[in-house]
């Protein structure tokens, strides 16, 4: 599903003003994940974590080294192979990125709008997304009008509403509250249950320890325990 093998990471203009090379964000890391499993990503600010999920999101290209992706090797792909994988990979963003002047329907539908779905079989799915992260009733409802925690929900619902093989969510948690945030963990449990590989990156301790699932741990853009990275992670199976 995922594979990652001895990858670096550098961004471009990361050198200094005299032109030498600036650090790594991420430094050789390797690591697999297979279908149906739920992966942490943990580590501070700057471990490293969103260079990693940008990577599975096919938003960057390793420097060195090799991603893969739903059997797409990045490192030698052409750009025209990027973008039905991309279709395969839901995204969930800390800051929502919700179109403001959208209604909630209409930013769950609009990746399918985007793909060239028939309007009247889009209608079904979004509805039915929205029923299943308890917003139906809101599906009117512009993003302002929307509390923090429906905003995430509603950003949930757009990633997923493609049904997609792999989810990955950046500090999905960061902007809610204790009580909001076991409940988007539990749908993201819940599309996990149902087939999709999950990736969720937090620094959020108390909320991994309610929710136990295997983890890779980044420190300073290098895996904490390479050990903990060899594929062997399961589905879970009793997540939330």
């Amino acid at each position: 599903m995922v594979r990652f093998e001895a990858v670096g990471l550098r961004y471009p203009g990361s050198g200094s003003r005299g032109g030498a090379p600036g650090p790594e964000a991420l430094s050789d890391v390797s690591f697999a994940l297979p279908p149906g499993s739920f992966t942490w990503l943990l580590g501070p600010s700057g471990a490293g974590k969103s260079s990693v999920l940008r990577l599975m999101h096919l938003a960057l290209r390793p420097t060195r080294g090799e991603v893969e992706v739903l059997g797409l090797r990045l490192s030698r792909a052409p750009r025209a192979a990027l973008a039905p994988v991309r279709r395969r990979v839901g995204m969930v963003f800390q800051d929502f990125r919700l179109l403001p002047y959208l209604s909630a329907f209409d930013n769950v539908a609009l990746p399918l709008r985007l793909a060239g779905r028939p309007e009247a079989s889009l209608r079904a799915d979004v509805g039915e997304i929205l029923k299943w992260v308890g917003l139906e009733a809101k599906a009117g409802a512009l993003p302002p009008e929307l509390s923090g925690g429906e905003q995430q929900r509603v950003a949930i619902a757009r990633a997923v509403v493609h049904r997609p093989a792999l989810l990955v969510a950046d500090e999905p948690t960061g902007n809610l509250d204790s009580r909001q945030a076991r409940r988007l963990l539990a749908l993201l449990a819940e599309m996990n249950r149902l087939g999709t590989t999950v990736v969720v990156a937090t620094h959020d301790e108390d909320l991994v320890a309610r929710f136990p699932a295997p983890a890779l741990r980044l420190q300073d853009g290098r895996l904490h325990d390479p050990e903990d990275a060899r594929g062997l992670f399961a589905p879970a199976a009793e997540l939330g």
